[in-house]
C-alpha cells in the first residue's frame, strides 16, 4: 500500500556531485565526480534511494586515474554508471595534463571490488554516458567543447567490448539555448528515447532540459515543459540544481538524482555540490516533470511504496586500527607510498613530513575527507617533535591550492608550538604560535556556517583557542572551481628534505 514518507535533502552531504544510478533488481548503485582526488569515482549503494552507504571506488590505481600535475577541479568529471547483462559498467572523462579531455569507461562483475583499466573512447568532448538499447547497440553520449563545431550533445555507437567508433559522431541537439549544455543522458521509455541535458552552467543559473525522438539519432523534440527542473530565481535553501539521471525503481516508479547546493551563509558556500533525490511523475503526453513542477526542498514528503532500509551509522572516530584506510578517505593526486603507513605503528596513522605543501600540484603527506555538514567538530591526537622550524605537522583544512588553513604542530625560536596558517589567494598570514608542552597533543576544528575556530589541547585538558578562519574565503564564491572543502591529517616540511614522522593516534568528525 502507498504510504506518504518524509526523507531529507540532500541525500548524500558535501562533495558529492554529478550523480549518476543505475539498478539491479532491487539494489541501487551511485556514482560522483572525484576531480583531482584520489582514489576516484566513490561508488554507493542503497535499498531505498535515500540511506547510502559507500562500496568502494571505480578507480583505485594509477594506471586507471594518473592524475600527476592535475589542476584543482580537472581530473574526474561527470561519470555515469550503467548495468548490462550482470556487468557494471562507469563511463567518465579525465582531463589530464598535457592530454585535454580523454574520455573512457572501466567495467566490473563486483562493484565493491577491482574495476578493468581503461577503455578509451575515440569521441572527444566530456560528460560521457552509456545506453544498452534492447536490440543490442551502445550508445556513447557526450557534449561537444572545443572539437566541436557546435556546442552541444553528441552521440556515436560503440563496441563496448574494444571501446572503438561503429558509427560517426552525430550531433544531437544544442539544448533549449541555455549556456554550456552538457552532462546528457539518454534513456527509453515506451515508443521514445529520452535525452536529458543540463544547461546554464552548474551555479545559480543551472537547470534540467529534455528532448525526446522516436530513433536514438534523432531528430530531438524539445519539451514544451523545459526546464524540467531549475530553481534560478526561487528563494529556497536548495540552489544550482542540474545535472540530474533520471531511472525507474523496481516499482515502476521514477526518479532523478541531481546536484544542487547550499548556502553556508548568504551567498558563500563551502561544502561543494551535493547529491539531491526527487521523484518525477510523468504527463499525459508523456513527459518527465520534476517533483511535479514544485521545489525541492531540503525535507521532503513523497509517496512510496516501500520503506526506508537505514545502514548502520558509520563510526564518528577512526582509531586507524585497520590495515587499511575507511572508504571517506582521499589523497590529493596519486599519493606516494613512503608518506603514510598504517603498520609501521600498529593503532597510528604515520605521516612522513613530505617537502611537497598544500601550495603545489603535487601530492603532499595529507589524507581528508569531505566536510558533509556546516556545523562540524573535528579532532585528533598526534605524537610529533620537530626538529627545525620548516617541519610541521597537524590538520588542514582545503579548498584547493590558493585556499585552505594548516593548523599544526611545530618549532618557533627552539620552542615547540601549534601554528595557524591561513591562505587565501596570494595572501598569506601566520597567527601568532602558542607554546606546547611536550607530549602528544589534541588538535581541533569547530565549524559553523560563518567560521572555522582551531583550539589545542594536551590529552584531559581544556581546549585553548588558537585562532579562526572566515567560511567565505573557503567557499566556491571565493575560490571558484567545482569542489567542496575537505579536512584531513598533513605533514609537511616546506619543500625541505626530512626524515621526520608524525604519528596521529585518532580522527574524530561529528556532526
Amino acid at each position: 500500500m502507498a504510504q506518504f514518507m518524509k526523507y531529507r535533502n540532500p541525500v548524500l552531504p558535501g562533495f558529492y556531485p554529478d550523480p549518476s544510478v543505475c539498478r539491479v533488481g532491487e539494489d541501487y548503485y551511485l556514482v560522483n565526480s572525484s576531480f583531482e582526488y584520489f582514489p576516484g569515482v566513490p561508488i554507493f549503494h542503497s535499498r531505498d534511494l535515500v540511506n547510502w552507504r559507500q562500496i568502494g571506488h571505480c578507480l583505485t590505481r594509477e594506471s586507471q586515474l594518473p592524475l600527476r600535475g592535475t589542476k584543482c577541479s580537472d581530473g574526474i568529471y561527470a561519470p555515469t554508471i550503467r548495468h548490462h547483462q550482470g556487468r557494471f559498467y562507469m563511463a567518465t572523462t579525465n582531463m589530464i595534463p598535457g592530454q585535454g579531455f580523454r574520455n573512457f569507461f572501466v567495467h566490473t562483475d563486483d562493484p565493491a571490488g577491482e574495476w578493468s583499466d581503461p577503455v578509451w573512447i575515440a569521441q572527444g568532448g566530456i560528460d560521457p554516458s552509456l545506453w544498452f538499447d534492447d536490440s543490442g547497440k551502445v550508445y556513447w553520449t557526450g557534449n561537444g567543447t572545443g572539437w566541436a563545431p557546435v556546442r552541444g550533445i553528441y552521440q556515436s555507437e560503440i563496441d563496448i567490448t574494444t571501446g572503438k567508433l561503429l558509427t560517426p559522431t552525430e550531433f544531437l541537439w544544442p539544448g533549449t539555448g541555455g549556456g554550456y549544455p552538457e552532462s546528457p543522458h539518454l534513456f527509453k521509455r515506451g515508443d521514445y528515447y529520452y535525452l536529458t541535458v543540463a544547461e546554464g552552467g552548474t551555479a545559480d543559473c543551472h537547470m534540467v532540459t529534455v528532448a525526446r525522438s522516436r530513433h536514438a539519432f534523432g531528430p530531438f523534440e524539445s519539451c514544451p515543459y523545459n526546464p524540467v527542473l531549475t530553481h534560478r530565481s526561487l528563494m529556497n535553501p536548495v540552489q544550482a540544481t542540474g545535472h540530474a539521471d533520471f531511472f525507474e525503481d523496481h516499482l515502476g516508479n521514477w526518479w532523478a538524482v541531481f546536484l544542487g547546493i547550499r548556502y553556508a551563509e548568504h551567498g558563500f558556500h563551502n561544502l561543494g555540490r551535493e547529491t539531491f533525490l526527487a521523484p518525477v511523475e510523468w504527463t499525459a503526453d508523456n513527459w518527465p516533470e520534476v517533483h511535479q513542477g514544485k521545489k525541492v526542498t531540503l525535507e521532503m514528503e513523497i509517496r512510496r511504496e516501500w520503506s526506508l532500509q537505514p545502514w548502520p551509522e558509520p563510526r564518528t572516530r577512526e582509531d586507524f586500527d585497520s590495515a587499511q584506510l575507511a572508504l571517506s578517505w582521499v589523497f590529493l593526486r596519486n599519493p606516494n607510498a613512503v608518506d603514510w603507513s598504517l603498520t609501521e605503528k600498529p593503532g597510528s596513522l604515520r605521516l612522513r613530513c613530505s617537502p611537497v605543501t598544500l601550495n603545489e600540484l603535487d601530492s603532499p603527506a595529507f589524507i581528508a575527507r569531505r566536510q558533509q555538514h556546516f556545523e562540524c567538530r573535528v579532532g585528533t591526537l598526534v605524537e610529533f617533535t620537530p626538529h627545525q622550524e620548516n617541519e610541521e605537522a597537524g590538520l588542514a583544512v582545503l579548498m584547493d591550492v590558493d585556499h585552505h588553513v594548516e593548523f599544526v604542530i611545530t618549532l618557533r625560536e627552539g620552542r615547540r608550538v601549534a601554528l595557524l596558517r591561513r591562505r587565501v589567494g596570494t595572501m598569506v598570514t601566520e597567527h601568532p604560535s602558542t607554546p606546547l608542552p611536550d607530549g602528544p597533543v589534541e588538535l581541533l576544528i569547530e565549524a559553523d556556517r560563518k567560521e572555522y575556530r582551531f583550539s589545542v589541547a594536551s590529552p584531559g585538558e581544556q581546549p585553548r583557542l588558537v585562532g579562526h578562519h572566515e567560511l567565505r574565503y573557503l567557499s566556491t564564491e571565493v575560490a571558484g572551481g567545482y569542489v567542496g572543502v575537505v579536512m584531513g591529517l598533513y605533514a609537511g616540511s616546506q619543500g625541505q628534505p626530512s626524515t621526520n614522522q608524525a604519528f596521529f593516534d585518532w580522527f574524530d568528525y561529528q556532526a
